[in-house]
């Protein structure tokens, strides 16, 4: 080993040694390190949550179809000559057809028509209101979420004023237990079942018949989207294609990956747009701090640098220990920063505004991009907050320090 590297862990061993005695502020740079980490950590534990509901949510092999030249079905209006059109034709449309024994007559288009209603529930732990989804759709509907099962009770009955509440919605308002009856809207429903959907945003939505809808909300003939089974991969070019030649209003077939990964983009930028200035405004204070706790390590090994230093230890030595030394201290920081945003944030249930400006529950994620985002601008404040320190322990004035101990 050369004698430039054995100086350098030399003076990194007297330097890490001697924190017993600046341990209180060391530990304040310690924790405003772990502070801008855990904040950044939830903001993107967030984003990330938000965005694995939506993107869980959607499925490539099933399409929804919008009218209106909207890509949101609040604000979408399908005709009903257009669903006419669509279930009367022949040949390959891009759609698959439904197969004997289903819910839906064999031969059939894999169709539902929907129609999506925000209603007002109060929330019984602190008597909130919320707005959420009640959507209304044939009861083929159900079998075009490939990743929803019921978990209690039923399907709605055609006709009937029968609910089947999302997994979360039954976890967090009360009111919703099976054989319940709740009032959305002027007009009261039966609770039949609950069902689950892998953590997706459809675990936050209430469905019930279509025709039960449009006649209890006044909106009857209104359908605002239809969600159908592609057959195969060609399937979109080809439904495409199809709706093209539709004459009226344009119809857009989405997949339905693409509608929910596009419209989890737009919160997801939103909240990092609100979290990222934050969390860099706190790490310029933090910068700060470990500026202020570098210098006055070096200001307290003042005699131990300038000893080493007169017996012949070089400048690269006494900069490269002091600078380890703050990214050792940032590390520390980032570590428990970590570590309190994963205790504290994830699989904690969260709720915005989701899709179709009703409210959506999600859980927020720590994920290992999360911790590794988040951790690395903790090391980013020791390695630029260090640098100046160690540049001042390279031109410290020997003599003078020895004198001002002396």
């Amino acid at each position: 080993m050369s004698s430039a590297l054995k100086q350098i862990f030399l003076m990194i061993r007297v330097n890490l040694g001697s924190l017993p005695r600046r341990v209180w502020i060391s530990l304040s740079m310690v924790l405003s390190v772990a502070l801008v980490v855990a904040v950044l950590a939830g903001f993107l534990a967030m984003a990330r949550g938000f965005e694995a509901a939506l993107q869980d949510t959607g499925s490539p092999g099933i399409a929804v179809i919008l009218g209106g030249g909207t890509n949101q079905e609040i604000g979408s209006d399908v005709p009903a000559e257009a669903i006419r059109s669509l279930t009367a034709a022949t040949g390959g449309i891009g759609v698959a057809r439904n197969a004997a024994g289903g819910m839906a007559p064999a031969g059939g288009l894999a169709l539902s028509r929907e129609i999506v209603v925000p209603v007002d529930v109060v929330r019984a732990s602190d008597g909130a209101e919320q707005t959420l989804s009640l959507r209304g759709m044939d009861l083929a509907g159900s079998a075009l979420r490939d990743r929803a099962v019921l978990s209690q009770g039923r399907l709605f009955s055609p006709g009937a004023r029968d609910i089947v509440v999302g997994a979360r919605i039954a976890d967090e308002f009360s009111g919703f237990a099976v054989g319940d009856k709740v009032r959305l809207g002027a007009v009261d429903w039966t609770v039949v079942g609950h069902f689950t959907s892998g953590g997706s945003a459809f675990e936050s939505e209430i469905w019930a018949d279509l025709e039960a809808v449009q006649s209890a909300f006044d909106r009857q003939g209104q359908v605002q989207s239809l969600r159908v089974r592609l057959d195969g991969a060609g399937g979109l070019p080809a439904l495409q294609e199809h709706l093209s030649a539709f004459p009226g209003a344009p119809l857009t077939a989405l997949s339905e990956a693409d509608l929910y990964a596009a419209q989890s983009e737009r919160t997801a930028s939103l909240v990092r747009l609100f979290g990222w200035p934050l969390a860099l405004l706190m790490a310029v204070g933090a910068t700060a701090g470990a500026l202020n706790t570098m210098m006055s390590s070096v200001s307290d090994r003042a005699i131990e640098i300038a000893t080493l230093r007169l017996l012949g230890f070089g400048r690269l030595p006494a900069f490269t220990a002091t600078w380890v030394e703050a990214v050792a201290l940032s590390i520390s920081g980032a570590a428990l920063g970590i570590l309190a945003s994963w205790l504290a944030f994830n699989g904690w249930q969260a709720s915005t505004m989701g899709v179709n400006n009703t409210k959506m529950a999600f859980q927020l994620d720590v994920t290992t991009d999360v911790a590794l985002t988040a951790g690395l601008l903790g090391l980013a404040i020791g390695i630029i907050g260090g640098a100046l320190p160690a540049l001042a322990a390279t031109r410290l004035p020997l003599t003078s320090a020895l004198r001002a101990r002396g």
